[in-house]
């Protein structure tokens, strides 16, 4: 059973950061493309960013020079560092992991649809 557990969320002032964790029961992490989205109330789940197992990255618009991911697959485990946080930056970050073939992941990594397991989800909460 695959299960990813994020860690890391809390709260902090505008202009703050923090680091999320997302740690997978995975065998095979280290050849696995790995996301992270967010859902802020009211709203649909957003991508966040994307890291390929070959550790090329992928960002939103929102957050590019901002966030940073990165991925240990000693620990199978995939961060996603948040500097210079915003108030819009508030949601519930989730870790995904895509299981489909790789070579379609360039027009995939986006779409929440195409990730096949999910965490439960961390709560971000910035303050202005």
């Amino acid at each position: 059973q695959v299960q990813l557990v994020e860690s890391g969320g809390g709260l902090v002032q505008a202009g703050g950061s923090l680091t999320l964790s997302c740690a997978a029961s995975l065998d095979t992490f280290s050849s696995t493309n790995m996301g992270w989205f967010r859902q802020a109330p009211g709203k649909e789940r957003d991508f966040v960013s994307a890291i390929r197992w070959s550790g090329f990255t992928y960002y939103a618009d929102s957050v590019q020079g901002r966030f940073t991911i990165s991925r240990d697959n000693a620990k199978n485990t995939v961060y996603l560092q948040m500097n210079n946080l915003k108030p819009e930056d508030t949601a519930v970050y989730s870790c995904a992991a895509y299981d489909g073939p790789d070579q379609y992941y360039n027009g995939r990594f986006f779409s929440s649809d195409h990730y096949h397991y999910w965490g439960q989800g961390t709560q971000v909460t910035v303050s202005s």
